[in-house]
């Protein structure tokens, strides 16, 4: 029984003395993973310009087909049709990709559990607690009444 206790209050004490550090390690964790993301984003799109500049070495025609796309000047071609986008379908399509990205990128970063024991008013509840627990363990598991008379 005296393990038990003392352990509860012991993690209990602990918990609300390093809670802003865990705080602190949660976000810190959190960038760290938006960065490697972001790492893996920014090496995926050199990989695609690595082997578009491989193509554009390869094949010169090609040189006039992208063109158009990426310096955004008018395409002439005869027999063609080619939508033109207003801002309207640029402002529905990144409200529809904001959406669909939206809820990878806000997972829960820190527990449900430390964003309750983070508030002052849990804290202090938290170490009271945990302090009483260790001081009946002490008190009700501690030595017997032998060890007390010497």
């Amino acid at each position: 029984m005296f393990a038990a206790f003392f352990s509860v209050g012991a993690a209990a004490l602990s918990s609300a003395i390093l809670c802003d550090d865990l705080l602190q390690y949660y976000t810190t964790r959190h960038l760290l993973q938006s960065a490697e993301d972001s790492l893996r984003r920014l090496e995926s799109l050199n990989a695609d310009y690595d082997a578009l500049l491989k193509q554009l070495e390869q094949d010169p025609n090609l040189v006039e087909r992208i063109a158009p796309v990426a310096v955004g000047a008018e395409r002439v071609e005869q027999d063609t049709i080619y939508p033109k986008v207003t801002p309207g379908d640029l402002d529905a399509a990144r409200k529809a990709l904001t959406e669909w990205s939206g809820p990878q990128a806000s997972e829960s970063m820190i527990p449900r559990w430390l964003s309750r024991c983070s508030a002052p008013r849990q804290r202090i509840t938290l170490f009271l607690s945990g302090a009483f627990l260790i001081l009946v363990s002490f008190i009700w598991f501690g030595p017997g009444e032998r060890y007390r008379q010497r």
